[in-house]
């Protein structure tokens, strides 16, 4: 089906952060794959260990114990400080089972008509729930009804925040990214986080947050609630858990970790000895590798250099980062952009139509950084006049 409109490359193998096309011309990636594969292309730790695991056992469903999830569960408890985590396949997966946990908690407390606080210019997924509770009018049209439940609210304003005081009967919980990624690599100002976190706890709502594409390394924390010494109540994960090995989390902490109960959700694949062996593999040499310390300390370079070799520009609206993951805002739409970086072999990718967004590999050089640095600020030198 016509769901994607994809450039016209084909890639064959990968090493680090680059990839090969069919005829072997190589590509630096700057988006990993839309911030997936944060030890890079073919990391030989993980292909020998999803190899080996494929030859001893890829499945047996969550009718049975599986060692290898529990230890994974167990690692991702220790570095989150949750206390649960149930198992599926992706951010969307995550996401869905964030909101069954807040309408699970809604019936708890007796609330009939519940509703999340959820964020405009936010993206949880492509589901009917994770659609609905996305707050991007252009991504849920044409899909009505939608499900209700669902009330948006301006991000990173805490005026609307204290502006819910006729809907405090109803609310069950407030959802966010930690970063808004899709919109722009939008970040919240320091203490933000904080604020909704006592806000919940005043209220006896649930925090949750969406660090599908945050989470694991890429803002220079584990977590990016980490920065703000704050726990949420619900947090997802997905993109860089597997580094392309399909699979999904959501923790959760206190009353949020006692929601779901046998029957109440589940997962065929979900957690599965393939899957689990791979986010194990991961997280070991992320841990191994310092690779927070490493995107926040790459993350600084680039976004220093940008914001000294493109800020003086008209035409720059924003320049903004958090680790690896930054975002440089134009005034006009620059999607064209990503055409022309790939014709310079570059891989970019352009967010809210004006957002040039960069997700580099955590493992990715200091020497192919100021290349990319290089290659971006010529892009839009040049696309600005």
């Amino acid at each position: 089906m016509t769901t994607y409109k994809r450039l016209d490359v084909a890639f064959e193998a990968g090493q680090g952060a680059w990839l090969i096309d069919g005829q072997g011309t190589r590509y630096l990636d700057a988006l990993s794959g839309i911030a997936v594969c944060g030890l890079g292309h073919a990391h030989p730790g993980i292909a020998d260990v999803v190899a080996q695991q494929a030859r001893r056992l890829i499945h047996t469903s969550n009718l049975y114990r599986i060692p290898l999830q529990e230890k994974l569960a167990r690692r991702l408890a220790g570095i989150s400080e949750m206390e649960r985590v149930f198992f599926c396949n992706s951010g969307a997966e995550a996401n869905e089972t964030a909101i069954k946990i807040c309408r699970k908690f809604a019936c708890h407390k007796q609330v009939a008509e519940p509703l999340i606080v959820v964020m405009e210019g936010s993206f949880h997924g492509r589901t009917m729930a994770t659609l609905s509770a996305t707050g991007k009018p252009e991504v849920r049209a044409g899909f009505a009804p939608l499900l209700p439940g669902f009330k948006y609210i301006p991000y990173n304003d805490t005026v609307a925040l204290q502006q819910l005081d006729d809907l405090r009967g109803q609310v069950v919980a407030v959802m966010l990214e930690a970063v808004q990624g899709e919109g722009g690599v939008v970040i919240p100002e320091s203490g933000y986080l904080k604020t909704l976190r006592e806000l919940c706890d005043r209220n006896g709502w649930l925090l949750v947050l969406d660090e599908v594409q945050t989470g694991l390394c890429r803002t220079g924390a584990w977590f990016a609630y980490q920065h703000e010494n704050i726990l949420p109540d619900v947090v997802t994960l997905a993109k860089s858990l597997g580094n392309g090995f399909p699979i999904g989390a959501c923790l959760a902490g206190g009353a949020a970790a006692e929601m779901l109960q046998p029957g109440s959700h589940g997962s065929t694949f979900g957690g599965n000895p393939l899957a689990s062996a791979a986010a194990l593999a991961v997280i070991q040499i992320m841990s191994d590798q310092n690779l927070a310390e490493r995107a926040a300390a790459s993350g600084r370079v680039m976004l220093e250099r940008f914001q000294a070799e493109l800020g003086d520009l008209d035409e720059v609206v924003a320049i903004r980062g958090k680790g690896l993951m930054i975002g440089i805002e134009l005034s006009r739409d620059c999607a064209g952009l990503v055409e022309r970086a790939l014709e310079r072999r570059l891989l970019i990718n352009v967010t809210a139509g004006k957002v040039v967004r960069l997700l580099p590999p955590l493992i990715v050089s200091e020497e192919e950084i100021h290349r990319i640095i290089d290659s971006v600020c010529l892009l839009v030198r040049e696309f600005v006049g």
